[in-house]
């Protein structure tokens, strides 16, 4: 399995998360700024202290596309300092992806566990999740992928979801459960199925058995 075959897939759930669930992160933070607002309680230095994590946070991307070889060092430093933030989890998500374009899968799952554990943001927490489980599966650690792939997801995930599940399955010599799962999959995806998902549920399908 190619994990950077998928990157396209991944950029474009990115953008499906943010329209689900930005909108509602930003408007919680305006309630919440104008709540502290009204009663008194707002400090000009909270304001000044999340533009500032925000701020460094762009720093740090930015070095991404640059190709700067800081990127790494910086990155876990700005994980170190805003721990438990959604910023946190966003570069160790860039982190891990950048690692991942050098192979190094025991970095990549170390970036991508900060990553669900530094967010309650259902979509962010998901996709790192599903990232997860591909270097999980690519790793052959079959079980534990199944393990990060247990609990709840987001609708907009289950597609990509059954699909991974399918893949460890199948890996793990289960074709029954990995058909069920590529099936599932197809189901969730009718208006934008990959021919390589079809073609994953196509090499798994029941033989025709003629009768006479």
């Amino acid at each position: 399995m190619d994990i950077n075959q998928t990157e396209e897939q991944q950029v474009e759930q990115l953008k499906k998360i943010w329209n689900e669930y930005g909108n509602a992160i930003i408007a919680g933070l305006v309630l919440g700024f104008a709540g502290f607002i009204g009663f008194g309680y707002y400090k000009d230095s909270k304001l000044n202290q999340e533009l500032a994590v925000s701020e460094n946070f762009q720093k740090v991307i930015a070095l991404v596309e640059d190709g700067d070889e800081a990127f790494q060092s910086r990155g876990q430093a700005f994980i170190k300092n805003n721990a438990g933030t959604n910023y946190a989890s966003l570069t160790a998500l860039a982190l891990a992806k950048d690692s991942a374009e050098h192979k190094d899968w025991a970095q990549v799952e170390t970036y991508l566990n900060q990553a669900i554990e530094n967010t309650t943001d259902k979509g962010i927490k998901s996709l790192a999740k599903l990232r997860l489980a591909r270097v999980q599966i690519e790793t052959k650690q079959i079980e534990l992928a199944l393990n990060t792939l247990s609990g709840e997801f987001p609708a907009a995930f289950t597609a990509e979801l059954e699909e991974i599940k399918g893949d460890a399955y199948l890996l793990n010599g289960d074709k029954d459960n990995a058909r069920t799962a590529y099936q599932a999959a197809l189901d969730a995806s009718a208006a934008g199925t990959t021919p390589v998902l079809q073609m994953k549920y196509d090499n798994l399908a029941e033989p025709i058995v003629l009768t006479k």
